[in-house]
């Protein structure tokens, strides 16, 4: 059987002092290449991961987390990928941890997988911010609620997606801000795709990147706008092209187009 093309992708802003660990641990024997995405870093993170030899791409500016990840999966895609696991640079979550967490995807038993810090253990004593722990806690509740999924953790950095999970969300549409990994989840949702998880460990210290409480107020608050959109969408009050499956309306056009050839 042949083995699927798996590519990491690592989102990076100001990884310096975190990226060379991250690489030393991932396993290459599962890895066809590893895509790093600088968003305008100020320090020394292009150097290093020109010397990992890492295939980088560079934005010109700090365009937002969101904008990173648009950029990771586009590039990942472009480059044939059948899985791609996105693996945060700055070493908070394990990386020794990747064939578990793409295994689901290779079995056939889930099109996304999310690495939960909150399924096992407790991630308070893992140095996790009280505050942000239970805004984590009530967060992931109420998107089970909205999603109709029982799951530990949606708000997590660490997860893979089956291609064909990309390629059926438009997640050119999403925020180029924190909340695109939300939005990304949601339109997973809307599309009906299989989402699994997998427990990993946190690490907090000094070098780990970590939003600050007001950027995760901010983030909350989105977090609920977006789950008002999504709930509009599902009952049919208002509909949004951004949680449409491409999928649906590939086969919806072809259909169409067929219909109409045979009506000529």
């Amino acid at each position: 059987m042949q083995q699927p093309k798996v590519i990491v992708v690592m989102p990076a802003y100001n990884a310096a002092r975190t990226l060379r660990m991250t690489y030393e641990e991932l396993p290459k024997e599962y890895i066809h290449s590893i895509i790093l995405v600088d968003d305008g870093s100020t320090d020394d993170t292009i150097a290093i991961a020109r010397r990992l030899n890492l295939e980088v791409f560079v934005h010109t500016r700090n365009f937002g987390y969101g904008a990173n990840q648009k950029t990771c999966y586009r590039e990942a895609l472009k480059a044939g990928a059948d899985i791609v696991a996105m693996v945060h640079p700055d070493y908070q979550y394990d990386p020794t941890l990747l064939p578990q967490i793409i295994q689901p995807i290779v079995d056939g038993k889930a099109d996304i997988v999310l690495g939960s810090r909150l399924q096992k253990g407790s991630a308070l004593e893992q140095g996790m911010p009280w505050w942000k722990y239970f805004s984590n806690r009530f967060l992931t509740g109420l998107e089970n609620i909205c999603f109709g999924l029982d799951h530990s953790e949606y708000h997590t950095g660490y997860r893979a997606f089956h291609r064909s999970a990309l390629e059926a969300v438009n997640f050119e549409m999403n925020s180029d801000g924190f909340v695109f990994d939300q939005e990304i989840i949601a339109q997973a949702v809307a599309s009906r795709l299989r989402i699994d998880e997998i427990a990993v460990p946190v690490r907090y210290f000094k070098e780990a990147s970590s939003a600050s409480f007001l950027q995760s107020s901010v983030y909350g608050l989105r977090i609920l706008w977006l789950l008002a959109k999504y709930m509009a969408h599902k009952t049919g009050i208002h509909c949004s092209r951004q949680f449409e499956s491409l999928d649906r309306r590939y086969h919806a056009a072809t259909e169409q187009e067929a219909k109409a050839h045979s009506a000529n």
